[in-house]
């Protein structure tokens, strides 16, 4: 379970989008091709963070909410988004919803930061959470072979998960060691829709589903930004 008692965006929150912008802002824009949203859907953002991925869906007219354990992370939610999003501090591996209340679920950038067992359990939050009949999107590091554009990318990546801090870069490194996303989707009830990837093989985007009626599509961009 995280640390709540130590905030550790409490230093870069105010600077976060400023310095991950140019990473961010095309994987936000890949995520919502995969899956726009309109007014009659409601969203949730897992990890929000600024709220700069969430603001997109609040504009699409989706009923919105957005969770963090960071407070200095969401002060900067709730200036971008104000009363446009319901925003709340908590606990990714106990969401404070109750069952399938949400027709897409997404996270961005966020499990990889976590130990194995937080990120299945926050995994499976997600998926309880999530209708019968909706989606869940995560963007994240992909563990696979690279291209050569991806080795630069993992080289930048490399350098921005170690300053982050030692907790952190370890859990990076075990979770691209121990296969990422797809390794832990047998074990939360969770299946890959669509998979795209892109940045040479750093990054991908998981299209999910609770179910295993279709199989994955699996398209590979990674010789496209970012």
């Amino acid at each position: 379970m995280p640390d709540q008692t130590k905030d550790a965006y409490e230093r870069i929150a105010r600077f976060y989008d400023t310095l991950l912008e140019p990473v961010n802002a095309p994987l936000r824009s890949m995520g919502w091709k995969l899956h726009p949203t309109d007014d009659s859907m409601t969203v949730l953002d897992v990890g929000c963070g600024t709220g700069a991925h969430l603001e997109a869906y609040v504009e699409s007219g989706a009923e919105c909410f957005g969770l963090d354990a960071s407070p200095a992370m969401l002060d900067q939610a709730s200036a971008r988004l104000g009363e446009r999003a319901d925003l709340e501090l908590g606990d990714a591996t106990a969401l404070p919803y109750k069952d399938s209340s949400f027709d897409f679920v997404f996270t961005s950038l966020f499990l990889h930061e976590l130990d194995a067992e937080t990120r299945r359990s926050s995994l499976s939050e997600m998926a309880r959470v999530v209708t019968p009949d909706g989606f869940v999107l995560i963007i994240d590091y992909r563990s696979g072979p690279l291209r050569a554009k991806g080795y630069l990318n993992r080289s930048l990546s490399t350098a921005a998960e170690f300053v982050a801090g030692r907790n952190h870069y370890r859990n990076w490194r075990t979770y691209l060691n121990s296969g990422g996303i797809p390794a832990v989707l047998p074990k939360v009830g969770l299946m890959v829709e669509r998979e795209k990837i892109v940045a040479g093989g750093n990054f991908a985007l998981w299209l999910l589903r609770p179910s295993t009626h279709s199989q994955p599509n699996t398209e590979d961009s990674s010789d496209r930004s970012p």
